[in-house]
Parts: C-alpha cells; structure tokens; sequence
C-alpha cells in the first residue's frame, strides 16, 4: 500500500475529506520525523514504538574490489511492532474466555 492507497483507505473507513486524510498523514510523519531527529521515542501501546539505534563505525569491503572501506558512525530510524500489532497481522484472536473462566462462571469447579 502507499501513501495514496492509504489516504484513500482513511477516506474510506472516516469521515475525513481526502485533504484532511492527506494532511492528517504528513502531520503524522513529520511528528514522529522531528520526535526522531531529536532523540526521543515515540510508543503507540498496542501498535509499536518508533526509536533510534546508532549504528557502530566499522570497516567494509567493497565486493567489487575487495578494498577496506570505512563506514562512520550511522544513527537509523528502527519500529518495533507492538502485541496488538503483532497477533493482528498473524491471525492470533484473543481468546477472553478461556476454560478456567467459564468454569468459574458457571460453578463447575466448586468443591462439594
């Protein structure tokens, strides 16, 4: 899905105009851009956190020539999907009535 796809599935399930729903996600993305640039975490219990990571200077080889290359000091943007996210996109339901709770419910479990 891109941007366009993804304005057009708010649109959709909202009742945002498209314009809204466009600048609604520009809004979003330089938020969580500038949160980013100046260090801080952003979490959205549920769906995931957006952080940063830096990335150690290291040496590389360049496959072409086999020569040593230099790589400095990188700082990259990382998300970690969060539990909500995560059972969602693999098809795990959350079962709230388990076993135990019906027969608690129901005095299955009494002792006589």
């Amino acid at each position: 899905m891109n941007k366009a796809q993804l304005v057009e599935s708010m649109v959709k399930n909202s009742n945002l105009s498209k314009e809204a729903a466009a600048s609604s996600i520009e809004v979003f993305m330089s938020t969580v851009t500038d949160a980013l640039k100046s260090g801080d975490k952003i979490t959205l219990i549920g769906f995931g956190s957006f952080s940063t990571v830096k990335r150690a200077a290291r040496i590389g080889r360049n496959p072409k020539t086999g020569k040593e290359v230099k790589i400095p000091v990188t700082i990259a943007a990382r998300f970690k999907a969060g539990k909500s996210l995560k059972d969602a996109v693999s098809g795990k339901v959350k079962d709230n009535t388990s076993s135990k709770k019906k027969e608690v419910a129901t005095g299955k479990n009494k002792k006589k």
